[in-house]
């Protein structure tokens, strides 16, 4: 029950973040360098940014750990998740990963 869940928020997190960055990067351009920048526009952007910055760096200590131990190759996609889209949608998939190795 749960790993449907797990998939449920992971598709939520990959299609809400996107939805947004499609309507950003039609707006203005492919070039990633001014979005960076529209990260750091005012404080509360700056401080979103490094909340969501340390928890990947969390997320994929956490990963490189679970395919270490484990040898659980699967976690290597939380990288391209976490990294392509965001830790709303590799969180998800970790949480999955690990929902389908209890089951």
């Amino acid at each position: 029950m749960m790993r449907f869940v797990y998939l449920i928020i992971f598709a939520l997190g990959v299609y809400y973040p996107w939805r947004h960055f499609y309507a950003w990067f039609a707006e203005h351009g492919w070039d990633l360098g001014p979005m960076i920048d529209a990260w750091y526009v005012n404080e509360a952007t700056t401080g979103l940014t490094w909340d969501l910055t340390i928890a990947a760096l969390a997320l994929m200590v956490w990963a490189l750990v679970e395919i270490v131990r484990y040898r659980d190759w699967w976690f290597l996609l939380v990288v391209p998740a976490t990294f392509g889209i965001g830790v709303s949608a590799g969180l998800p998939l970790a949480l999955f990963l690990v929902a389908r190795r209890a089951a």
